[in-house]
């Protein structure tokens, strides 16, 4: 005889001695029970009763069958054959259970105190066979696991306790509902779950296989899923894969469910990013607290999800508002940790335009009509500046004030600020309409600076130098709707400019100037 005929044999012995004996009790204590109902006309609990009784038959022809030999076992082997027996047993068992206790809970809520007594004496059967399953796994280690199962164990009745701490559980737990998924490939266990958790205030949705547990999720959001291993298509295990595999997915929480308790099967979910392991036929007091316990936390990590999306929006928006008032690069310094930025440019050219004639129009005009006629002339300077990549530096009253060759340098600073200057003089002239139009004179000059980040609460890029100055005061001394450009810029030219030269200024405290105006 091979080792697995002695461990079938072993089974079958096991399986005749201890377990056909309670098996029997169940089917005949359910005919009772169905007899009393229709007797009492509680006709709303034959359905369960009858669920109960072709669970309890599924269970007897499982048990006959073992202990004929006809059960079909023939590939595995060892741990295997337990495994697999353990899941097939426990299949009807938990049917047997979880419809016994809702039956129970119905007769304890009509006082039909015969029925109560005799669901306690069936569930009290199904118990005692439960522990004689959980056995099983000792007969190929027999003398390993001497003891690992006892009489006591198996006439614990834990019904009444699991009763008692659910009705406080369900208090504690109300108003905690989410949406679930229950994914089994046997019916009655699915309905089972459903039942419970539709009772205790959740959405259930249900799957009979693995791809169809796919498809499920990727119909509908969903707060846990509930997912069995051993299916036929996929299993439990290949399906957690894929889940957690999956972004859109892998921040619900799952939690098996299986007829298993091999440790191994245990550790498998685990790495594979279970959150937690339940074995069937449920305890209910366990699985409501293990479901809440996961619910919650979904819920927390829903909000720190939500809570990072704000602090990342809030980010960018502040980072927008940054770009909006420095260069880019100096955001760059600054989001690296810089506090101090300060650089010298050898050179860069300076443009300075003024409206000429202002105080007399904003005298005139609401002010209203002054801010969006400021509005608009400044926002389209903005938009000339960016396209021919010329630094904003700022708006001085009505002057405005750019620069070109910081905070990068470029050697066709020269080339780019005049370019602006000739574009920001044909955009006004195409904007002209009255007496009232803006006029602009506009100075440019090449030189050094200093350029640098000033203030705490309100940042501002700045340059300062004899340049600006010089920049400034070519604007002053200018002449209106055209650029007037000193030597220095003139020399820092690359491109062909038509250059008119205009007689020597005088600058204050500069000195006399050679300048040139630009052509347009």
């Amino acid at each position: 005889m091979t080792a697995n005929e002695f461990q079938r044999h072993a089974i079958a012995a096991h399986l005749a001695q201890t377990l056909a004996g309670p098996a029997r009790a169940i089917s005949g204590f359910q005919e009772l029970l169905l007899e009393q109902v229709q007797n009492h006309s509680l006709v709303h609990i034959t359905p369960d009763l009858e669920r109960v009784g072709a669970a309890a038959r599924q269970l007897n022809s499982l048990i006959d069958s073992l202990i004929h030999g006809k059960a079909d076992y023939p590939d595995h082997a060892g741990r295997e054959i337990e495994a697999k027996l353990r899941h097939d047993l426990r299949t009807p068992l938990n049917a047997i259970i979880g419809y016994s206790e809702m039956i129970l809970e119905e007769a304890e809520e009509l006082h039909e105190h015969a029925l109560d007594e005799d669901v306690r004496v069936m569930l009290a059967a199904a118990a005692e066979l439960l522990a004689h399953v959980d056995a099983i796994a000792g007969l190929s280690r027999a003398s390993d696991n001497e003891g690992l199962w006892t009489t006591d164990q198996a006439e614990i009745d834990a019904a009444g306790l699991e009763r008692a701490l659910g009705k406080t559980e369900r208090d504690a737990f109300s108003g905690r509902n989410g949406r679930i998924l229950v994914v089994d490939d046997i019916g009655s266990n699915r309905d089972l779950l459903s039942r419970r958790l539709l009772h205790d205030g959740h959405q259930v949705v249900t799957a009979e296989s693995g791809l169809s547990a796919l498809t499920r999720l990727a119909e509908y959001e969903f707060d846990l899923v509930l997912l069995d291993i051993l299916m036929p298509d996929m299993n439990g295990i290949e399906v957690l894969s894929r889940l957690k595999a999956e972004r859109r997915w892998r921040h619900i929480p799952v939690i098996m469910i299986s007829g298993l308790n091999e440790v191994d099967a245990v550790v498998r979910c685990i790495e594979a990013g279970a959150d937690d392991y339940l074995l069937k036929p449920f305890n209910p007091v366990l699985l409501r607290a293990r479901i809440n316990s996961s619910l919650e936390k979904k819920r927390w990590g829903d909000r720190e999800h939500q809570y990072l999306q704000r602090i990342e929006a809030e980010k960018r928006r502040a980072d927008s508002l940054l770009h909006a008032v420095l260069p880019g690069q100096i955001v760059a310094r600054l989001q690296g940790g810089e506090e101090i930025i300060a650089d010298r440019f050898e050179e860069v050219t300076i443009l300075f335009a003024d409206i000429v004639g202002f105080s007399p129009i904003a005298a005139k005009l609401p002010a209203s009509d002054l801010i969006k006629r400021l509005d608009r002339m400044f926002s389209m300077f903005d938009a000339l500046a960016e396209k021919h990549s010329v630094e904003k530096i700022k708006t001085i009253g009505d002057a405005y004030m750019a620069a070109c060759g910081l905070p990068e340098p470029a050697a066709d600073h020269a080339d780019r600020t005049v370019a602006l200057g000739k574009s920001m003089l044909d955009s006004l002239r195409l904007l002209a309409s009255g007496s009232d139009s803006f006029r602009v004179r506009i100075g440019v000059h090449t030189g050094p600076v200093i350029a640098g980040l000033i203030g705490r609460h309100r940042f501002v890029y700045d340059v300062w130098g004899e340049t600006v100055n010089i920049a400034s005061r070519l604007e002053s001394q200018g002449v209106a709707d055209r650029m007037q450009i000193s030597e220095a810029t003139r020399r820092a030219l690359h491109a062909s400019w038509e250059l008119e030269p205009r007689c020597t200024v005088e600058l204050r405290g500069v000195g006399t100037m050679e300048t040139y105006l630009v052509r347009h």
